[in-house]
């Protein structure tokens, strides 16, 4: 007992009522949210304008609270709109209800196509949805009471006028609870669903009787209600209509009459119909209940005799479109491995017996001139030829490719085979120019894309490589004309025949493509190759006695003289590593073989004379005169010489070289090396100008080399008249110039008897290997840029006939995307997916249009005026989610699709009657015996407003909506009921 009443025993506990609780907290956040998005107080806005919330611009914001460990999600989506337009009086702001509640009535924007689903069931423009934010759903009906509240709780103490849903159940149901406080009033968002519709709302007089029951008017005499009533009919039956798409023969490639795949050329179109359904519909805007009768023995509702018809189109969910495979198809083979040897057999590149053995003569064999055949030469020769080596290892059976198939394939690339003879090889009649090159914007588009001229071999290769992917063999049939694409190269080399469909010259890095690895690329391979072949003709018919073509050399023009021509800088670029050498083991493309050079050498060692020194001395190597330019010591005329060119470079070796010269160093060991590899092709130059002009100077070779480095000025003689003076620039009167070192060490010295400064049988050995060794994989890197060109050409072509505005401004922008990737060595693959994919929907948005203008008949439309309407209509169906029809059913468009339901109709009342002729009778049969023009809608829509007030007849009146959706399996009645707060 003394223990009990000690008063240290006694413990007390203390509660502290003031510390929030995880619900306070989360009211507090909600309130801080609003005020982050500035919703706090009045925003007045313009009434919106019809059709606004379907082509104006919705935003969205977001931002996640916290209730205790549950995590909620908030989102405000809002319509822009102008700020200037908000303004308006002070005293009205005050006294007007909130823009939401105001937006209840407006009939603007009944039924948007594209919106928010709360936009189409309360008209709203702006509002904030409290949502969970993972998968989870808020079924308790007490924690949707604590959510509810706590709405209410924040829209109280911040002022804000935004409504605020609750979305409840689970998510795919869509239910959502709300609430909207202005001053004095207040405003209920509820919504019921269900999977089963009861009888007494499946028309317009049960959703009047809940409407009225639901709002209670207080008052005797009920104000009118105003109705809005969409009902949607669905056409899914195109029987009467084919789709125009002719699916392409395979066979007829054999046959010669190629048809739909007609090499050089791709497939375009949908495989099916990409259009699976048609959406009508009818609408009454505004009615009244006292018009109107609908109810469940009669109805006024005919959709003939509705205001307005607006229709929507379905779209095919990913259509099977030929061109989208071609390229997807093609791009698939860069994930592959495999190499041509294992794709098939052992390779036909490797020589059986002794010389694959005997690696000195294979050595030696490559120095050796290829003899020139005299008989009548072709593809289909050269390649019978080759086949025999690879059915050695194969039988004749297993080639992925037939003999026909792979003749027409060579012949189409290579044009010139059947023509080919040993005098035409030798006169150099094949000269292996590509056609005229145009102008257009779609031939030049090669040099965005990093491709190839539409005209080029490598162009043509690729779409054949593409088609024969797709048709032919698949992964070995690439291999197996890849393989004899090869053996074509290397017989046109030995043989001395141009490669037809590539532009002489060096390689053109505008248009070559990009490899991976900084490996040289398809297309520069191609040109080096037709060089290669040049050079070599031209050392041939030299050792022949032919004088030297012009075409082999690099002609300086009168025009070098101008002051915009470029100086050294253009000869240090663009010069092989190889190309420059320190070894004296120089040779010469002499006229004279060795017996003339040495009987040439004992006849100038008995010339004693200094005119028989003179006659030795006279120039060599002309091109023509430069001009009136006078050599500055003798006053002889310039002549411009016969020069070398220079060594094409592909970007790969543009690359290696400058790797090689940034590793030399920034020593003055390396700086003379540098300078020294990079004066090749000066030396040479110089060397031939020494030639053509006996006597000239340091200073008349870079008037005519490099004119910005003489500078000319006007002085005074001594006898007082002026007189022009030219000197040397700055730069070239620098101790230890190269150029001046140069031309010290130059010989007179003519073109034909330089050392070479591009060795074409090396480089164009090293072209060959590349060309074996390359793996279908890599080779499909290479080409993809020109069957994306050829693409997206194909897609222009087809768009110049269908004229479709949208499709206009993909194809440009799928242009810019693509030049930007294709111009990485390797793009990624991601990006690439990208390109095929938007080509993908600009194929299908095409076939859409043809299949619309079909069904719609806008070629068999004799008059011009309804055949525009209808192809602007058609227009408007794919840019556009939701088109109105002019005239309902009585305009053009409205006419025919009343025709196509009314045939659709018809075949649904005679199929099934001769199926099924004992079934039982539903309430939709009996309307298709019946001869209705249209099936049972496929939606129903009601929109029922009115003003009244609420909750007592002294109550101030407000707006009330309801809005009501049936279509098969669900029903949904989404109300907003407005209460005046201020006495009650």
């Amino acid at each position: 007992m003394a223990a009990d009443s000690d008063p240290e025993s006694e413990v007390f506990e203390i509660t502290d009522f003031t510390t929030a609780s995880e619900w306070e907290r989360f009211i507090s956040k909600v309130e801080e949210v609003l005020n982050d998005w500035k919703l706090i107080g009045v925003s007045p806005k313009k009434t919106p304008d019809k059709g606004e919330y379907t082509n104006g611009v919705w935003e969205e914001k977001g931002e996640e609270v916290l209730f205790a460990d549950f995590k909620f999600s908030l989102k405000h989506h809002y319509l822009v709109q102008d700020s200037g337009e908000r303004e308006e009086k002070d005293d009205e702001v005050e006294d007007s209800l909130p823009v939401s509640i105001q937006d209840l009535l407006c009939t603007n924007n009944d039924f948007p196509p594209i919106a928010h689903c709360l936009v189409r069931w309360y008209g709203l423009r702006e509002f904030v949805v409290i949502s969970p934010a993972a998968n989870d759903a808020v079924i308790s009906e007490s924690k949707c009471n604590l959510l509810l509240s706590s709405v209410s709780i924040a829209l109280g103490n911040t002022g804000c006028q935004v409504p605020i849903f609750v979305q409840i159940h689970q998510k795919w149901r869509k239910l959502y609870v709300g609430e909207c406080q202005g001053p004095g009033v207040r405003t209920d968002f509820e919504m019921v669903h269900l999977r089963k519709v009861p009888n007494q709302y499946t028309h317009l007089s049960g959703l009047l009787d809940i409407f009225k029951s639901k709002i209670g008017c207080p008052l005797t005499a009920l104000p009118p209600i105003n109705i809005a009533i969409r009902f949607t009919y669905v056409l899914q039956d195109w029987q009467q209509y084919f789709w125009p798409q002719q699916p392409p023969d395979i066979d007829a490639v054999v046959g010669g009459e190629v048809g739909g795949l007609e090499f050089g050329k791709l497939p375009f179109g949908a495989c099916e119909d990409p259009i699976s359904e048609l959406h009508l519909a009818t609408t009454w805007p505004c009615l009244t209940e006292g018009i109107i009768v609908d109810n469940d023995v009669y109805s006024d509702l005919d959709p003939l005799q509705a205001p307005q018809w607006s229709v929507r189109v379905r779209k095919a969910d990913n259509p099977q479109c030929m061109l989208g495979d071609f390229v997807s198809e093609f791009f698939r083979l860069c994930r592959r491995k495999e190499s041509t040897d294992e794709l098939l057999g052992k390779s036909a590149f490797e020589e059986n017996g002794k010389d694959a053995a005997d690696i000195s003569q294979a050595l030696s064999k490559l120095t050796e001139p290829a003899p020139v055949p005299i008989h009548k030469l072709s593809v289909t020769g050269m390649v019978s030829s080759a086949r025999k080596k690879i059915r050695k290892h194969r039988g004749a059976d297993e080639t992925p490719l037939s003999s026909d198939v792979l003749n027409a394939i060579l012949f189409f690339l290579f044009p010139d085979a059947k023509s080919l003879d040993g005098a035409e090889s030798r006169s150099g009649g094949n000269n292996g120019d590509t056609a005229a090159q145009p102008e257009s914007e779609d031939y030049n588009l090669y040099s965005q894309l990093k491709s190839a001229p539409s005209d080029s071999l490598t162009y043509k290769l690729a779409l054949c490589l593409c088609m024969v992917n797709f048709y032919h063999g698949g992964v070995r049939g690439v291999a197996h004309l890849w393989q004899e694409f090869v053996l074509e190269m290397r017989y046109r080399w030995e043989n001395n025949y141009l490669v037809p469909g590539l532009s002489n010259g060096p390689p053109d890095l505008k248009c070559c493509l990009l490899h991976q690895k900084l490996q040289v690329c398809v297309f520069s391979i191609s040109h080096m190759l037709n060089c290669c072949i040049e050079r070599k003709k031209a050392r041939d018919n030299s050792k022949k006695g032919n004088t030297p073509d012009s075409s082999d050399s690099a002609l300086k023009s009168d025009s070098m003289n101008s002051a915009a021509d470029l100086d050294k800088n253009k000869y240090e670029v663009g010069k092989s590593w190889d190309s420059w050498s320190d070894s004296e083991d120089e040779f010469f493309e002499c006229h004279s073989d060795t017996e003339e050079l040495k009987e040439s050498g004992q006849e100038a060692a008995k010339k004693s004379t200094k005119e028989e020194v003179k006659e030795m001395l006279k120039p060599d190597g002309r091109l023509h005169q430069s001009g009136n330019l006078t050599l500055l010591l003798t006053g002889e005329p310039m002549y411009v010489p016969i020069t070398q060119e220079p060594a094409p470079m592909t970007e790969d070796l543009l690359e290696e070289q400058s790797e090689v010269l940034a590793k030399l160093g920034t020593s003055a060991e390396g700086a003379h090396l540098r300078a020294r590899m990079q004066s090749a092709c000066l030396l040479s130059d110089m060397e031939s100008f020494k030639a053509a002009n006996p006597g000239c100077c340091l200073e008349d070779f870079v008037r005519w080399y490099s004119p910005r480095d003489y500078v000319e000025e006007e002085v005074v003689d001594e006898s007082g008249n002026k007189v022009i003076k030219g000197d040397l620039s700055a730069r070239m009167k620098i101790p230890n110039n190269m150029w001046v070192e140069a031309w010290e060490t130059a010989r007179a010295t003519p073109v034909r008897r330089q050392r070479r400064l591009f060795d074409d049988t090396k480089e164009a050995e090293k072209v060959l290997h590349y060309l074996a060794v390359q793996k279908p994989a890599d080779l499909t890197r290479h080409l993809l840029p020109c069957v994306i060109h050829a693409a997206l050409l194909k897609v222009k072509e087809e768009e110049r006939v269908e004229d479709i505005p949208s499709v206009k401004s993909s194809i440009k922008r799928i242009i810019s995307h693509s030049s930007k990737v294709l111009r990485f060595p390797i793009p990624e693959d991601k990006k690439l997916e990208d390109i095929i994919t938007q080509i993908i929907n600009v194929e299908a948005t095409i076939a859409r249009a043809r299949s619309l203008k079909t069904k719609f008949g806008t070629d068999r439309c004799e008059n011009a005026e309804e055949k525009d309407d209808l192809e602007k209509f058609v227009s408007c169906l794919l840019e556009q989610p939701e088109v109105p029809i002019i005239g309902a059913c009585r305009g053009p468009a409205g006419s025919i699709i009343h025709k196509m339901f009314v045939n659709a109709q018809r075949v649904a009342i005679m199929a099934p009657l001769e199926e099924e002729p004992k079934r039982s009778s539903t309430s939709d049969e009996k309307k298709l015996l019946s001869g209705t023009d249209f099936p049972s809608p496929a939606g129903r829509e009601v929109i029922l407003r009115t003003t009244v007030p609420r909750p007592a007849p002294y109550s101030k009146a407000l707006p009330q909506r309801m809005y009501s959706v049936l279509t098969k399996d669900d029903f949904r009645l989404a109300g907003a009921f407005s209460s005046d707060t201020s006495f009650f």
